[in-house]
């Protein structure tokens, strides 16, 4: 029994129109219980904000897991509901929620969305593809029209910070390890980001401008490391105090949680942050 169970939920990848795709059967079941969620609450009658905090909440509790993305030599779309990090877990909340939204929810559906979202132009074309830097994919996906960078008209100064880290550690990547032709690569990328204007809202502003951040908005929170510009990422969500409060998988706690804090005081209480960059999810 024990066997069977083991092969029941292997990794397994699939090609789907010459497309290389992992993931296993419990996550077929995962996506498909949030769709089933969705459509008995309705959900997709809702702004894609709601729909946001409905789908980020029924991930809570699920277990912080990662480094999920990393499978194999080849870069291929890699799926992985039952173990979340920071970065996969408002990845997999916005996809979700634009496929309830666009009335498209079958696994092929979440699988065609979450390629569009993670990847530079929707392609996979290598490692250097994936939007890794998350001030990136903010850029990336405010271009297409699927997020709308909202931090500077909510009162974001200039972040004025050389981003270089992955080209700088190669070592923390194996990818980079095996390939140093993705070294140069991805300095190029560094470049790009380097060249343009971002903003941030450093840390003891955040309570002022509270009221403007509307739950269901992504957070991605600026890293005090040198050549790295997010250090965390999650969901606003508002609870009962009146506050905007923090939905997101932390390493600390080991799964998907709302902070006993508010964003505000959670941001500051940790030294490698420096502030919040806020992405408002947009109507597909």
């Amino acid at each position: 029994m024990k066997k069977l169970f083991a092969i029941l939920f292997l990794s397994i990848t699939f090609f789907t129109n010459a497309q290389e795709v992992t993931y296993t059967s419990k996550d077929v079941d995962i996506c498909n219980t949030k769709f089933e969620f969705a459509a008995k609450e309705k959900l997709s009658q809702l702004p894609i904000n709601q729909i946001m905090i409905e789908i980020g909440k029924t991930f809570l509790g699920t277990p912080y897991v990662a480094h999920t993305l990393e499978k194999g030599d080849k870069e291929h779309l890699v799926i992985h509901l039952s173990g979340l990090d920071c970065y996969t877990f408002f990845e997999s909340t916005l996809t979700l929620s634009r496929c309830v939204k666009k009335g498209k929810t079958t696994f092929e559906d979440f699988q065609n969305e979450l390629k569009k979202i993670r990847y530079r132009n929707g392609e996979i074309n290598g490692y250097p593809s994936r939007l890794h830097y998350a001030s990136d994919w903010l850029f990336n996906n405010s271009k297409r029209g699927i997020v709308k960078d909202i931090t500077k008209e909510i009162g974001g100064i200039p972040f004025k910070k050389k981003i270089n880290f992955m080209s700088s550690n190669p070592q923390y990547y194996p990818q980079l390890q095996k390939h140093p032709e993705f070294i140069k690569a991805m300095k190029e990328i560094e470049d790009s980001i380097n060249s343009r204007e971002y903003y941030y809202i450093p840390q003891d502003s955040i309570e002022n401008v509270e009221s403007k951040i509307h739950p269901g908005d992504i957070i991605l929170i600026t890293a005090s490391a040198k050549g790295l510009d997010i250090s965390h990422t999650g969901l606003a969500i508002r609870l009962d105090d009146g506050r905007i409060h923090f939905l997101h998988a932390p390493l600390a706690g080991k799964k998907v949680q709302i902070t006993e804090e508010p964003l505000a005081d959670y941001v500051k209480k940790i030294k490698r942050h420096t502030g919040i960059m806020v992405a408002r999810p947009l109507e597909p």
